[in-house]
């Protein structure tokens, strides 16, 4: 068994919406365990959970960010200064060393739930 796996089995769900009330290519934000998490649907309905703090700017913003692809890659970009953070691994395709936190994001019974920080 991947240590991915066992994290995975031992991780805190915490319900934060209805599937449906997020909205394809937009985002949401919840607070999951005290910290803001920016949620995001994709066009292909795939969901996903970072960090809603921008780095560079310090604000809580990401999940109002403009949502699209790079490369294939799903991403957001920062509606402070537009960098572009990958919605996959949390990194910055503009400067690779910053990357804010990913979180394990599922579906139950229609529910969104994120994995608790």
């Amino acid at each position: 068994m991947t240590a991915l796996r066992e994290d995975l089995e031992t991780t805190v769900w915490i319900p934060v919406c209805s599937y449906s009330d997020l909205l394809p290519e937009r985002g949401a934000c919840a607070l999951v365990g005290g910290r803001q998490v920016a949620l995001f649907r994709a066009f292909d309905g795939s969901l996903f959970a970072i960090g809603n703090r921008d780095p560079f700017s310090g604000a809580h913003v990401l999940s109002r960010g403009i949502v699209g692809t790079r490369a294939g890659e799903p991403v957001v970009a920062s509606p402070m200064h537009k960098q572009v953070f990958s919605l996959a691994t949390g990194v910055c395709l503009d400067d690779p060393a910053v990357a804010v936190p990913i979180y394990p994001i599922r579906v139950t019974g229609g529910t969104v739930e994120v994995g608790s920080p």
